[in-house]
């Protein structure tokens, strides 16, 4: 099975230090990576996809703050009178 490859916007390569010029794909459980402009390849396990999420500052989001941002939303008829 043939995986598209895709170049990865603003990533240097390790070896030649040339920027945009890594392509990824994912094959059969496995992440690949390799330059165009030299020889790189590299191959990686992909990580389980139950394994948690580190806490960043963006990804902390407080329960009360969640409930704040709730508003219901009310359905306006133009065609009824609302007095």
């Amino acid at each position: 099975m043939s995986s598209v490859k895709r170049f990865i916007a603003g990533v240097t390569c390790p070896r030649c230090a040339a920027m945009d010029r890594i392509r990824a794909w994912e094959q059969n459980g496995i992440r690949y990576r390799e330059c165009v402009s030299c020889d790189f390849f590299e191959q990686l396990p992909i990580e389980d996809e139950s394994a948690a999420e580190i806490e960043t500052r963006v990804n902390q989001v407080r329960n009360e703050q969640k409930q704040q941002d709730v508003q219901p939303v009310r359905i306006l008829d133009p065609g009824r009178s609302n007095k």
